[in-house]
């Protein structure tokens, strides 16, 4: 009996080598490579259509392909109105996050509509039965499957041809072809491959549930991204009951949209307005707190910026940022000291995003500059205010997108006056608030009071 050989492949790209080492020699990436049994190349696909010839461009007849609705709006709204026939979609998130909850959730909608399967490789059938009747769930007509083996999935597929199928998860899922074990990285790839142009050829929108490291990552490799349509993120702290679902990829909708919803006894149910979330209420205004208004996607959402500027008790003054980006901060306070004269080398400070929202766009500067300077001298913004800016390394407040619309939100929450940049000042008043528009960082820093 021959002896099985092993190779080392890359967790990032794919790539294969003989002998492991610290970098891969592929993608550079360090530390990606793990041992696997080296496989045979077998002629396993089928071509996607039919048509496998030249075509003219212009010739192709291009049509919309029509989108079936989940039955949960903020899963919608992510997904960019729906699930696309052929689409494949990879959502992944911590363990015990809510993933199978919201899937299972979405399908018991759906199946009033359309044909439905729910492959399940991770639990048994009594134990996704038993969620489905503590959710007080309708799953007449959605259909179950507890498989592992892709040749029997593939088969269940293409014989009842769903209009939406549930992979649960990805890494179970091994197919007799490979000789490797579920979850590694032959496997992952070698499945979603497959399962992606059954989905091509067939019309079916497969989901696929992945598993994510302890960095937060997809698990598997990196080209799992690749090969489907759209990639969904479980973002949210376990001893929170609020959870967040960002796109990072869609080739079918927008990229950084954001769907909220709020764990409970009956599953996850939609927050119609996220902004209420991540606001504090206090009694009174507090120094070092700014309301700011973001962007996800197209949805306008304020957000509390809180800042904590103390004096340092050692010689390396501390920077920490949750929910924002760390780099930036030691920007910022470049920033304030140059063009502003706030100096803060000798304190400690210390910015907070409230609610658990990760922050990444540069709007967020000019509040989170403002919220600094409030506690830093211990006096509180004025009341009902919002600001909105990004802050050049020359001290200038640079315009931000959808102004209007930020501002639009702003006020239909009760926000009194909104600091932002010149280059965003509505050519038209908006009812109810207040706009100060201005250019420099110091006309910010005297307009905050």
């Amino acid at each position: 009996m021959a002896k099985q050989k092993n190779v080392y492949s890359c967790t990032e790209c794919g790539g294969q080598t003989l002998k492991w080492q610290g970098q891969c020699p592929h993608c550079q990436a360090w530390n990606t490579l793990v041992e696997t049994i080296a496989e045979k190349p077998v002629s396993r696909f089928s071509p996607v259509s039919e048509t496998g010839q030249v075509q003219n461009l212009s010739a192709i007849e291009a049509q919309e392909q029509p989108r079936y609705p989940t039955g949960v709006e903020e899963l919608d709204r992510v997904l960019g109105g729906g699930m696309v026939q052929g689409g494949v979609v990879l959502l992944g998130g911590d363990p015990g996050i809510g993933k199978s909850t919201l899937l299972l959730q979405a399908l018991s909608c759906m199946s009033a509509y359309h044909p439905v399967l729910y492959v399940s490789g991770e639990e048994s059938a009594q134990q996704v039965a038993l969620r489905a009747k503590r959710l007080t769930l309708d799953v007449k007509s959605v259909d179950l499957l507890a498989e592992i083996q892709l040749e029997k999935i593939h088969s269940a597929l293409s014989e009842r041809k769903p209009a939406v199928a549930v992979i649960d998860s990805i890494q179970t899922v091994y197919s007799e072809a490979l000789h490797s074990a579920p979850g590694s990285v032959a496997q992952v790839r070698e499945c979603a491959a497959q399962l992606t142009r059954l989905a091509k050829s067939s019309g079916t929108c497969i989901i696929l549930v992945g598993h994510v490291t302890k960095e937060g990552a997809l698990a598997g490799p990196r080209v799992l991204e690749h090969m489907v349509d759209t990639v969904l993120y479980f973002e949210g702290d376990m001893h929170s009951s609020f959870r967040m679902i960002r796109a990072f990829k869609n080739r079918f909708g927008a990229v950084n949209e954001l769907g909220v919803f709020a764990m409970g006894e009956k599953g996850l149910r939609e927050v119609k307005n996220p902004s209420a979330l991540f606001l504090s209420h206090h009694e009174a205004q507090v120094a070092g707190s700014c309301i700011m208004v973001t962007q996800e996607g197209t949805r306008p959402l304020l957000v509390e910026i809180q800042a904590l500027v103390d004096e340092a008790h050692s010689p390396n003054p501390r920077r920490l940022c949750v929910g924002l980006e760390q780099n930036r901060l030691e920007m910022l306070l470049a920033v304030l000291h140059r063009h502003a004269g706030i100096p803060c080398y000798d304190q400690d400070v210390f910015v907070n995003a409230v609610g658990g929202v990760k922050i990444t766009e540069p709007g967020a500067d000019l509040a989170v500059m403002l919220a600094i300077v409030s506690s830093l001298k211990n006096k509180p913004l004025a009341e009902k205010m919002v600001v909105i800016g990004e802050i050049g390394l020359a001290g200038e407040v640079r315009p931000v997108q959808r102004g209007q619309e930020r501002l639009k939100e702003a006020a239909k929450l009760g926000f009194k006056q909104a600091i932002i940049p010149l280059a965003n000042k509505p050519k038209q008043s908006i009812p109810g608030i207040q706009i100060i528009a201005v250019s420099r960082i110091g006309e910010a820093v005297a307009q905050m009071y």
